[in-house]
């Protein structure tokens, strides 16, 4: 896994999100995405989802397997870097 891709995943997050006045480097690659890291909630998990299927074709397969992946931008980027197409 590339530090290219974890930046990547940082930009997909502001993007996909429509996060204003944030750049990549106000992301901390190991916080928590969920609660009190970036302050996610399911409805932004679910928009993640997509915008990873559409960039990287990746697919989180269930809730189970999402808590994992979207613990942080690291194992975001560690699951897109073994999955993607």
């Amino acid at each position: 896994m590339s530090e290219e891709l974890i930046v990547q995943v940082k930009q997909l997050i502001i993007d996909s999100l429509r996060i204003e006045g944030m750049n990549p480097d106000d992301i901390e690659t190991d916080a928590p995405l969920f609660g009190e890291g970036l302050g996610l909630d399911s409805i932004d998990a679910l928009q993640l989802v997509v915008a990873m299927e559409k960039d990287y074709g990746v697919i989180v397969p269930d809730a189970e397997t999402g808590t994992v992946v979207f613990q942080s931008v690291r194992t975001m980027a560690q699951y897109i870097a073994e999955n993607r197409k």
